[in-house]
């Protein structure tokens, strides 16, 4: 495409993350992915999170300079808490906003003035302060969905209509909700948390306001939907959601175990090589692997029963306990002291890679959705064990719609036991009917999670398709 002067025209995607692991990868990899799309440098992509954030995924940059990747360039915003401190109140939260506009609109005009003017700005899930940027600069807006299509549906659902009789009965886990686009009844205790929350959590009414306004927008304004799944994935829930949405499924967004990773945790060549090495040494399909993610702290009590359950099931594992990862004032190195001559545990690892490593047999998680996703596409049995978010939902899909694991129950108190997480890890690693079921299937979706993605595959398709309308709304401009 050219200019009235005719010089090629390129086409510049910013793409805006929350700076929190589960939301920068995702990102990174589109954005890497979009500028493959182009011929000779006709697309670019500039990945953009809070200053806090850029600070962690850049230690060695000066300050909070804008630096690359040799693909893509990294420009960090300023929400005006770059001390890393989040908002303690309504009002705190809307001069954050305030904050995050003004500098996301400044980078805007400071590309522009560079040459290269954003053609289309790209926000993961509900990010008001890039709601008014669009609005503001008149810039296409695409909003990428980085949890599953079936939250989608189920949160699209419930802000049309369905908000009532889910709110009538969200004390009672158990109870049944048909929604659209759902192959069967959702339990409440399966909904996303914030949904259904009766704590009167300050953060649960924060999210469900920013998902009002979202949906608001989305009625009213029709961006673009970019989700992080696969048709074979979530079919009924994806053919629903395009009845209402203009929406292009373009995952699994997982990048490649090649690929060097974003870490916001401390993470170093001579620890990768200790762990990887320990792997190597383990027989296939043999190794436990336990991460619960980059948010979700542990009291002391979890993992005590953690490590007790490691020890009763008597396989090798690696367990991810983060130093600030203890939800008290537990040394977490002195669970790695103690840990059972059959195990290792680590501080941070590259998860992609474990889990493409042939010694790994199944994965403990909190299934937040993009642990999710990477056990798909590594064909690992994953024991889903949720906290809050999406994560209730997507241990339901992983248990009731794909097969592909089991849901570790907590006591009443709230805790994962030894006894349940030995129990858990029997049923998808020994060698009965329900595990090798398990196990096969999760080799089947494995296979199609990778044709999905490859060079030709449908998600690769609907992504080009997807630039393709951003180009034409540019030709018309």
């Amino acid at each position: 495409m050219a200019d009235d002067e005719g010089r090629q025209r390129r086409h510049h995607f910013l793409v805006v993350a929350y700076g929190v692991q589960s939301h920068v990868n995702p990102s990174r990899v589109l954005a890497h992915r979009l500028t493959q799309l182009g011929v000779d440098g006709s697309v670019l992509a500039t990945l953009s999170v809070q200053v806090a954030a850029h600070r962690r995924m850049f230690p060695s940059v000066d300050g909070d300079m804008e630096t690359t990747d040799g693909v893509i360039s990294y420009v960090p915003h300023s929400d005006g808490l770059d001390d890393g401190s989040t908002p303690k109140d309504a009002e705190d939260r809307a001069r954050r906003r305030r904050a995050s506009s003004e500098s996301l609109s400044t980078i805007v005009s400071r590309l522009a003035d560079r040459g290269r003017p954003v053609s289309c700005i790209i926000c993961t899930m509900a990010s008001p302060p890039v709601l008014d940027v669009a609005r503001e600069h008149g810039i296409p807006l695409a909003i990428y969905w980085i949890q599953p299509a079936t939250v989608l549906a189920v949160s699209y659902h419930y802000f049309h209509g369905y908000d009532e009789v889910i709110a009538a009965h969200a004390v009672n886990p158990s109870y049944e909700v048909c929604l659209p686009g759902l192959s069967r009844p959702l339990q409440i205790g399966s909904f996303p948390s914030f949904l259904v929350d009766t704590s009167g959590s300050e953060m649960a009414k924060a999210i469900n306001d920013v998902f009002r306004e979202l949906f608001e927008y989305i009625d009213q304004w029709r961006p673009k939907i970019l989700v992080n799944t696969f048709n074979e994935l979530e079919e009924n829930a994806v053919i629903e959601m395009k009845q209402h949405l203009d929406m292009f499924v373009i995952g699994p967004m997982v990048g490649s175990s090649k690929e060097e990773r974003i870490h916001l945790f401390k993470h170093d060549d001579a620890g990768k090589k200790r762990y990887m090495e320990w792997l190597g040494a383990q027989l296939d399909k043999s190794v436990v692997y336990v991460s619960f993610g980059s948010i979700t702290k542990q009291t002391k009590k979890q993992m005590e029963e953690i490590f007790r359950g490691l020890q009763q099931c008597g396989r090798p594992y690696l367990l991810v306990l983060r130093k600030d990862g203890l939800d008290d004032d537990d040394d977490s190195h002195s669970f790695e002291n103690n840990a059972h001559s059959q195990g290792m545990v680590v501080d941070w690892c590259d998860q992609l890679d474990v889990l493409s490593h042939p010694a790994v047999g199944c994965f403990v998680s909190h299934c937040g959705w993009n642990s999710t996703i990477e056990a798909v596409v590594s064909g690992v049995p994953v024991i889903g064990v949720p906290n809050m978010f999406d994560q209730p939902t997507n241990v339901h899909l992983v248990e009731e719609e794909w097969g592909v694991g089991v849901r570790g129950e907590r006591s009443s108190d709230g805790v994962l036991t030894g006894a349940e997480l030995a129990r858990c890890i029997g049923l998808v690693m020994d060698e009965g009917e329900k595990a090798m079921a398990i196990r096969e299937r999760a080799r089947a979706l494995k296979e199609l999670a990778q044709a999905a993605g490859n060079i030709d595959g449908s998600s690769e398709r609907n992504l080009l398709d997807f630039v393709k309308t951003i180009k034409a709304h540019d030709t018309f401009q």
